[in-house]
């Protein structure tokens, strides 16, 4: 936590293949919380990105300064949850932003979770694009169907007590996420969803903002069929176990 007892938040960044997108998204961050007055610090984990991501993040550490930018890159590409793990270890933020580093989820929204947070003294604050003027950008008519049906189906089975699950623009207490990665079994797209189920579980308070996402401008998405099989197959295990 920073000096004082003031909140600091690390936003958790897991990188592959992002070399265009990065400095635009770090950029807006670094923007969004200096004009907000929050302290942040934004923790960059690549995969080991063919594409130079790693070279990329290490020339914005020399321009916004090694406190600011920590890069904690591993060899290989190695999922999603384990990438939060890892950079949990090395975040000194009481709070931990999670969020997408391809521009589909914009940092102006973190002020908003900010404020939601101090307002409900939630343990969580998820953006959702499916209430009040959130929405989805960018998007064909079957990736739109795919991702509503995704959430429907989740809703009927789960009964989460959040309206977007498979969203990855959240704002955590930092004790709150270390609880729920020891509880998290799931890997991919279906890690998010686990997320939300199991701070139901344990009783942790969600609290909810309404976001624009934006399909990504550079590089190529990561959805494909085997993500939507493990999607399916992910449900049905928590279905079945929660």
């Amino acid at each position: 936590m920073a000096a004082g007892g003031a909140d600091k938040f690390s936003v958790l960044l897991p990188t592959y293949n992002e070399r265009e997108n990065l400095p635009l998204v770090v950029w807006l961050l670094a923007r969004t919380f200096q004009e907000s007055g929050n302290n942040f610090e934004i923790i960059i984990i690549d995969d080991g990105s063919p594409d130079g991501t790693q070279e990329i993040a290490e020339q914005l550490q020399k321009i916004y300064g090694s406190d600011k930018i920590l890069l904690r890159p591993r060899a290989r590409k190695l999922g999603l949850g384990t990438a939060y793990i890892h950079g949990m270890k090395h975040a000194t933020g009481n709070f931990i932003v999670i969020m997408d580093a391809d521009l589909s989820h914009h940092p102006k929204f973190i002020p908003e979770f900010i404020r939601k947070q101090k307002e409900g003294n939630f343990d969580i604050v998820s953006g959702t694009r499916y209430k009040g003027n959130g929405g989805v950008y960018g998007w064909d008519l079957k990736r739109k169907l795919i991702s509503r049906g995704a959430n429907f189906l989740t809703q009927v089975l789960l009964r989460p007590g959040a309206s977007d699950l498979t969203g990855s623009f959240r704002l955590y207490r930092k004790e709150v996420l270390q609880k729920l990665m020891e509880k998290c079994v799931s890997k991919g797209y279906v890690f998010q969803m686990e997320m939300i189920v199991r701070a139901r579980q344990l009783g942790y308070s969600i609290g909810e903002v309404p976001i624009s996402f934006v399909d990504r401008v550079y590089g190529e998405s990561k959805l494909g069929g085997n993500e939507i099989v493990s999607f399916l197959k992910g449900l049905l295990t928590l279905f079945a176990t929660t």
